[in-house]
């Protein structure tokens, strides 16, 4: 009757730490999902920042005398398509992430366009206002670099916790499934060539 009262209670006291243990994973796999989370928002926060910013610095341009528009045509149009795809952090497959960083990056490729335009209009460019929004432009686009470091790091952690063993058990039984982070853009790999 003793050795059966032992074996149960050791029976008892594994089943015990296997729920905390499994409680414990899977809270840990949920804090890590949130920030996760958390990190995406504010990439699209960042991103959505400079998205309203374009309006203005359009119609700060379209003030200067014979602007070229198709720059700005294509300016608009690239901030209409990467403010269009609203990705959710549930969403983050490779595929999704390269649709959101295509359009984001043709923004920012208009938005470099525009720039060297405007090299050409001495007039504008000396305009308070056209120099303010460059500066917000160029502080913009370091917070966007910050924050998509920041979600690359928080993906990096949650992707280690999901995939490690005993907890990818748990990811697995619960549905927590590896995300996509940012990736380089493409040609990145190589330096440029500077000719004198």
């Amino acid at each position: 009757m003793k050795g059966r009262n032992t074996g149960l209670i050791a029976i008892g006291a594994i089943v015990l730490i296997l729920f905390f243990w499994g409680c414990s994973g899977y809270n840990g796999l949920v804090k890590q999902d949130e920030k996760v989370k958390n990190s995406w928002n504010d990439v699209n926060t960042e991103y959505q920042k400079r998205a309203d910013l374009v309006d203005n610095l359009v119609n700060t341009v379209k003030g200067a005398a014979n602007f070229e528009q198709q720059t700005l045509t294509q300016l608009v149009e690239a901030r209409a398509k990467a403010t269009s795809i609203q990705l959710k952090a549930e969403d983050l497959t490779p595929e999704n992430m390269q649709k959101f960083q295509d359009a984001q990056a043709q923004l920012s490729g208009s938005l470099s366009r525009l720039l060297a335009v405007v090299e050409n209009y001495p007039e504008l460019k000396a305009t308070e206002n056209f120099r303010m929004l460059q500066g917000q432009l160029e502080g913009i686009e370091n917070d966007i670099r910050n924050s998509r470091k920041n979600f690359n790091e928080a993906v990096n952690t949650y992707n280690v916790k999901v995939r490690s063993f005993p907890v990818n058990l748990l990811s697995g039984m619960f549905g927590f499934s590896k995300k996509e982070g940012f990736k380089a853009d493409e040609g990145a790999d190589k330096a440029p060539k500077v000719k004198f």
